[in-house]
């Protein structure tokens, strides 16, 4: 059987597998079955043990439930409300004034938690009633939570870039340091877009006639020292080479529970909560990953990868219309895929072709994690969309509406990647040097 078929044959009973509702990585395991059983001579059962047995126990996966454990326990503290309070007063001048909060919040709050999801409900739940009560129009309320809160796949520490470190056995701590200034890029971006728009249109943002004094501002700035020291503490530890990723979450869930204990509004029952899901969603990302490994070996011994990777670089297609065509695919697998989900799905088949035409994986992970998070605040399964929806009660396509300015504003940043690569590549760099 010829390799279009082979390829065509797997992808159907994928599709149709996640279509009825299966589980993702039980829809990785069953496709690497029957690939490796119809399509290949290796003993299907000794590869599935070890591979899953081999990609069970990485040392560099035990950083993904700490983060996420940490992710959780600042959920659950005051964190936002206290980071509202400490930047309000800043912002308050700037054209677009609150709204800024939002961008700036979903910021922060990103390189503390590692997840969009997590991102946006945190920092919805606190800015949207506040600012709708200040007469904020609602799509520029909606556009930039949506927006800003994909930063939590980008900032470090990002679940996402874990996962890809592991599925392309690329430096965690090295992806890290390679999201910091895309990430300062894509918030200049949004904060820029919300000043143009007041610039243009005055009467667009509500006046507010309440000024702060020099020394109220630095008062006020106090409520951030907590969360810097957090900051500081995790991505400061691995730049300098003193921690690794895992011991950077290590120490970031220490300090987490500390700063929530000393805001006052943590409980036993509620650190138990934060356990409980931190261990659920823990357990589905690790399973998604097993799977997806042991997909990634049956293709390996079916020849595919290898045998696609040699067709793209027989086509003799340019760097950038790979990119364009890879950015298209990925937008559209988006829309019906979580974040996660499609990393692990796709890395087994692309990476050998990036390779081949000459991409840097470092820089590659980069990009690809800023094009899954246009796939945040795409209908129809775009999880930020789903997760504002359930906070506000909004249509679905009116927040999707709100965020498409975001969505193009994401896709400038590819394009802006691509045309500067030391974007990714300057810090990485500068931290091996």
């Amino acid at each position: 059987m010829s390799d279009p078929i082979i390829a065509l044959t797997l992808l159907g009973i994928l599709i149709a597998l996640l279509a009825m509702g299966v589980w993702v990585a039980v829809s990785l395991a069953i496709v690497g079955l029957v690939a490796i059983t119809f399509f290949s001579n290796a003993p299907a059962g000794l590869v599935l043990a070890t591979t899953f047995w081999g990609h069970s126990h990485s040392w560099s996966l035990t950083a993904l439930p700490l983060f996420i454990l940490m992710g959780e326990i600042l959920l659950r503290s005051r964190l936002s409300q206290d980071m509202f309070s400490g930047l309000a007063p800043w912002l308050g001048g700037l054209p677009g004034r609150l709204l800024h909060v939002n961008i700036l919040g979903c910021a922060i709050f990103a390189a503390v938690s590692g997840s969009s999801a997590a991102t946006a409900a945190t920092i919805g739940r606190m800015s949207v009633p506040e600012l709708k009560e200040r007469g904020y129009p609602e799509g520029l309320i909606l556009g930039t939570l949506a927006g800003s809160a994909t930063l939590g796949l980008l900032i470090p520490p990002s679940i996402i870039l874990i996962v890809y470190g592991v599925a392309t056995e690329q430096s965690i701590a090295r992806l890290f340091v390679a999201g910091i200034l895309p990430g300062i890029m894509l918030i200049s971006l949004f904060a820029g877009y919300v000043a143009i728009r007041a610039f243009l249109n005055p009467d667009l943002i509500p006046k507010d006639d309440i000024k702060f004094s020099l020394r109220e501002k630095l008062r006020a700035s106090r409520n951030l020292i907590p969360v810097a020291l957090l900051i500081i503490g995790v991505i400061g530890s691995i730049y300098a080479g003193l921690a690794s990723p895992t011991d950077a979450a290590a120490l970031g869930v220490v300090l987490s529970i500390l700063l929530a204990y000393l805001t006052g509004s943590f409980s036993k029952s509620l650190f138990w909560d934060a356990v409980m899901s931190a261990t659920r969603t823990s357990c589905m990302i690790a399973f998604i990953l097993v799977g997806a490994a042991f997909l990634s070996s049956a293709m390996g011994f079916t020849g595919l990868p290898r045998n696609l990777a040699a067709w793209i670089g027989d086509m003799d297609l340019s760097l950038y219309a790979l990119l364009a065509a890879l950015t298209v695919f990925f937008i559209i697998l988006g829309c019906f895929l979580d974040g996660i989900s499609v990393v692990v799905l796709t890395t087994s088949i692309i990476m050998p072709m990036v390779v081949q035409v000459g991409i840097d994986p470092l820089w590659f992970g980069i990009y690809l994690v800023v094009v899954v998070e246009m796939s945040q605040i795409t209908p129809p399964v775009g999880f930020n969309l789903f997760v504002i929806q359930g906070l506000t009660g909004i249509n679905i396509l009116r927040i999707a509406k709100a965020a498409f300015p975001f969505f193009l504003l994401l896709l400038l940043g590819v394009a802006l990647i691509t045309a500067f690569p030391s974007i990714v590549t300057f810090l990485p760099n500068a931290m091996s040097g």
